[in-house]
């Protein structure tokens, strides 16, 4: 039995949990928010859109596969902070090449077990995504709750650069070569590119300080908008990289923080959702074929369709419930009529765009599903068909 160490985990609003140090010994801070997949921590820890947020796994049984060489959505850990009920004694699986436990503490992530994570989900689902600490050093909860308080909050939150890369690099495509894509890194997923070169795409993934001359540098047919961290609201730059593709009616294509910064291109609004979704059971209307599907996601942002950008306050009130009513109508935008082409059928919310008079569209959740189901694995084909639409007008 491993002996631990004594940790404390506060949250801004002064609730307190006791548990056992899980990872590296130390103390964090960061923006509580839970995943309910049962499945892919792996991914979850290294997907780049995590920045500076402390993850509750809503599993109770984390680390029973351990950790292996290929598994990982980018070259690190992102988590600020994880938190788990009752971490594997052993990690048994075939491809495992090391411990979970380990492979946090190697990378200097703290993190807590022991910790009733229903209680704590619960108390996120009903208060909203906040500001918490870990600490496995300090031992006086008001102590702890004072520096919690001082932690920058997500709400305008500019993350994207942060973790992008720091030079292009290029995914070739898999046979025959179809078409080249320049993808803006905000934070992008290896399986990506890597759904695009199954598909016959060469990827070009650029830092997120890119231009639009720098994108079509590369001989891209069209552009891809990634996921990412932080609040769309602070993202001007892409936003404006993304009118000047749109305006030269290059097919675009956005998922998730990706989906937000094209909506602000539209000239829509985004807002932040009261805890956000994370896991891998969504379930999606796709209002195109009018099936819906079991989706992964991870987002505490969304666009907002009810109003136009400048008529949105600059930082909406975390908790704001989305209005019950999506249009079903075009919506008419400086670029063309929009539709809403996907909505959440847990809460409502916009979960994708689709351009009427210029190639583009947007989905708010993952289709390259790492981890997670493969039920929008069919909106790849839908951008080559975008791009083959194009390259053949």
């Amino acid at each position: 039995m491993v002996k631990r160490r004594p940790a404390i985990l506060v949250l801004e609003d002064g609730r307190t949990f006791h548990g056992e140090a899980y990872g590296s010994v130390g103390e964090t801070f960061g923006e509580a928010v839970f995943n309910t997949g049962m499945t892919g921590y792996q991914e979850t820890l290294t997907d780049p859109s995590y920045h500076r947020q402390v993850v509750v796994q809503t599993a109770p049984h984390i680390g029973n596969t351990g950790v292996n060489a290929d598994d990982d959505e980018s070259g690190r850990i992102w988590v600020a902070g994880y938190v788990v009920r009752d971490p594997a004694r052993i990690g048994s699986n075939w491809r495992a090449t090391g411990g979970l436990e380990d492979r946090l503490a190697a990378e200097g992530v703290v993190g807590i077990s022991g910790v009733d994570t229903r209680a704590l989900t619960r108390h996120l689902r009903e208060r909203g995504a906040m500001r918490v600490g870990i600490s496995s050093v300090e031992t006086d909860p008001r102590a702890l709750l004072a520096r919690v308080r001082q932690a920058p909050e997500m709400v305008g939150a500019d993350l994207s650069a942060e973790v992008s890369t720091a030079e292009p690099y290029v995914v070739q495509a898999q046979g025959t070569h179809r078409f080249t894509v320049a993808a803006l890194d905000l934070g992008i997923k290896r399986n990506v590119p890597r759904r695009l070169a199954a598909r016959g795409v060469t990827t070009h993934v650029l830092p997120a300080h890119s231009t639009v001359e720098d994108l079509l540098a590369t001989g891209a047919d069209a552009v891809f908008l990634s996921p990412g961290p932080g609040d769309p609201a602070t993202a001007d730059r892409p936003v404006a990289l993304a009118r000047e593709v749109l305006g030269r009616r290059v097919p675009l294509f956005g998922i998730c923080f990706g989906s937000q910064i094209l909506g602000r291109a539209l000239g829509f609004g985004t807002y932040k959702l009261g805890y956000g979704h994370r896991g891998i059971n969504q379930p999606v209307l796709d209002r195109v074929t009018g099936k819906v599907e079991v989706t992964s996601h991870n987002h505490g942002f969304a666009v907002d369709v009810s109003g136009r950008e400048q008529e949105l306050s600059a930082v909406r009130a975390p908790g704001r419930r989305p209005g019950v009513v999506v249009p079903d109508q075009v919506i008419e935008t400086e670029f063309g009529g929009v539709q809403v082409s996907h909505v959440c059928l847990n809460d409502n919310v916009v979960e994708g765009l689709r351009a009427k008079d210029v190639p583009a569209f947007t989905v708010q959740y993952h289709p390259e599903a790492a981890a997670g189901p493969h039920d929008a694995d069919y909106l790849f084909d839908r951008f080559a068909e975008l791009i083959e639409g194009g390259k053949n007008a």
